[in-house]
């Protein structure tokens, strides 16, 4: 699996978490070993132009991400093929906006968000209250599990 992580956003990262975090939840989600992915990071300026271009939208966002081959969650029996997932853009400066309205940290906001554009990859919507329920949670166990991962790794 290759997962290629640039950090354009002037913001520091621990990209070493962002790594462990993709690796965590794509085997949670039994996608391809042979499966790539690429995360950037840029700052507020970039994250507005690819909002505007991409989705008509003014101003930064948190996250977009750009499918490549529509790959979907495997299954034990089935894990997913191998191909390219595509790209997740984050914005750090946002996260750290976000991750002070929820009283959290800053890493902790791009964790979701890094997962939230993970499932976005993935297939997975929240356009629909059905489909919100189910991606949300989805997100959830996926951070809880990755959380209690990185409690064993550091014990």
């Amino acid at each position: 699996m290759t997962i290629e992580i640039t950090n354009e956003s002037g913001v520091e990262v621990d990209e070493t978490v962002l790594l462990r975090l993709m690796e965590h939840d794509l085997a949670e989600l039994r996608v391809s070993p042979d499966a790539d992915l690429a995360i950037l990071l840029v700052d507020e300026g970039a994250m507005e132009a690819l909002h505007v271009q991409w989705m008509d939208e003014p101003g930064p966002t948190d996250v977009l991400s750009f499918p490549m081959d529509e790959l979907r969650p495997g299954t034990e029996d089935a894990p997913t093929p191998a191909g390219l997932l595509g790209d997740i853009v984050l914005c750090p400066q946002v996260a750290e906006t976000q991750a002070a309205a929820a009283r959290h940290s800053t890493m902790d906001e791009i964790v979701m968000l890094t997962t939230h554009g993970l499932l976005h990859l993935l297939g997975f919507d929240h356009a629909e209250p059905d489909e919100e329920r189910e991606m949300f949670g989805l997100q959830r166990d996926l951070i809880a599990s990755f959380q209690a991962a990185e409690r064993r790794r550091r014990a």
